[in-house]
This record gives structure tokens, sequence and C-alpha cells, in this order.
């Protein structure tokens, strides 16, 4: 049965909420969350998964107006509470982007033109599995106009903007660039007006329609991707926690 992850619509009207919710609660519960979520993310960065790291660094962006709101109309919501709101809207965002900084700086030490196959994992924890040096085999893109060589056998063959598996498969609404992965376990091909990309994932019989995002290369079996040619490259798996992506 088909499952669809949540809408892009749905994660904003989350953070909306969550907005809300400490504007009308007191400054005083609201502040201490905000900087206890603050200290779990810089002290269990290596800890947490990628997505709750950027869960609560969104949550930490999004709060702070709130917190700021419920201040100043604790202070009776005159010229005074406003401009103290805005001087804690000052020093908040400061401290905030210093916080992001840190937690991006491993990002900065990367090799910025290094190519996929030189691109090191930034897996230096304490705490954890030992680090591996991570070689991203690039994909092998095709125009599938005459048809493509399965690697699992058989051909594929793509008419009126669908691809046609002789096992049967039919996907829909994508491009006439398409690649296997090395051992044939994936299939993907880029979205029209290259939008982002389409992956199956044949054993499991899984298809993700991953809106702005691009393949970066393959590392054991396994797609990895990234939204920009700069971007240090994500597994499947970190990159499912996204509002843009669409499972079946």
């Amino acid at each position: 049965m088909a499952r669809r992850r949540r809408p892009a619509w749905r994660g904003v009207l989350a953070r909306v909420a969550w907005l809300v919710l400490l504007a009308l609660l007191p400054w005083w519960l609201g502040l201490p969350l905000l900087l206890a979520l603050a200290a779990v993310v810089t002290l269990l960065q290596h800890r947490l998964a990628v997505e709750h790291v950027a869960l609560i660094r969104r949550a930490l962006r999004w709060g702070l107006p709130g917190v700021l709101f419920a201040l100043q109309r604790a202070l009776g919501g005159d010229a005074f509470a406003w401009g103290a709101a805005l001087l804690g809207a000052l020093a908040g965002y400061t401290l905030l982007a210093g916080l992001e900084a840190w937690l991006d700086r491993a990002l900065r030490r990367a090799p910025a033109a290094a190519p996929f196959a030189e691109w090191p994992e930034l897996a230096m924890a304490p705490i954890g599995p030992p680090a591996e040096i991570i070689e991203l085999q690039p994909p092998t893109w095709q125009v599938a106009a005459d048809g493509l060589v399965d690697p699992l056998g058989g051909r594929v063959a793509y008419r009126d903007g669908a691809y046609l598996f002789e096992i049967g498969e039919r996907i829909d609404g994508v491009g006439a660039q398409a690649a296997f992965s090395p051992g044939g376990r994936w299939f993907a091909a880029r979205m029209h007006h290259d939008r982002g990309v389409l992956l199956w994932d044949r054993q499991h019989e899984r298809q993700h329609r991953l809106r702005g995002w691009q393949l970066g290369g393959w590392y054991r079996e396994q797609p990895w991707l990234l939204r920009r040619d700069d971007d240090m490259p994500l597994a499947l798996s970190a990159v499912l926690g996204e509002d843009d992506v669409e499972e079946t």
C-alpha cells in the first residue's frame, strides 16, 4: 500500500505552532526550554542522528521569536518592552549563529573542491563506531530514449514519460536520464526540469521522490544525496527525515 510522507506545508504548520506555543507560555518557561535544547545539541551532537540535530536547530530558530514576544508581553507591551524584545532578538540570533557555526565546524574543514571519490566522512566523534573513509562511486547516467540494459536481467523501455521494466514495474513522472546502482539494487531517474531525483529500492519495492535533491553517488550499494554540488553528501536514511520527500 502506498504511503506518502507528510507534505512540506505540514512541516511549516508544525513550526508555526511551536512559535505560537512559546509566545503564549510565560517567557520564564519558554527561555529555559530553548536553553535546554541548545545544551542538548551542543553536548550530545555526536550521539544524535542527523535529522534530530536538524529538528532541534529548527526549533531554536523558530522558538526564539515566540519567547521574545512572550517577554515583551510580560513587560507591558509598550515601547520599552518592544525595545527589550528587539535587543533580545539581536543577542539571541547572534548566539544562535555562533552555535550553528560551531555545529558546522566539521563542514568548514572539509576540502571544498575534492571530488566525490576522495570525499571523507567527517565521523571523528569520540563516541560511537570508528570513523571510516567513504568513497562515493559517481552515478553513471544514461539517456533512456533507446532503452536501458537492466543489470538484473532484461531491458527497460522508456515510452510516454514512463520506464517499463520487463518484470512488470512501471515508473511514471520522471525524465529520460536514469542510472542503476553498481549491483543493480537501486534504480535512479532524474525528475523533469532537474527538480529532484526518484529512487527505487528494488529489494524492498519502495520508491522515494526526493524533490530538490540530486544523486551524489553510491556507497556499499546505497545512494548518497546532496542539495547542491558543493554540499556534503548525506545518506538516504538522513534525507528521509526532510519535508520534501515522498515515499511509495
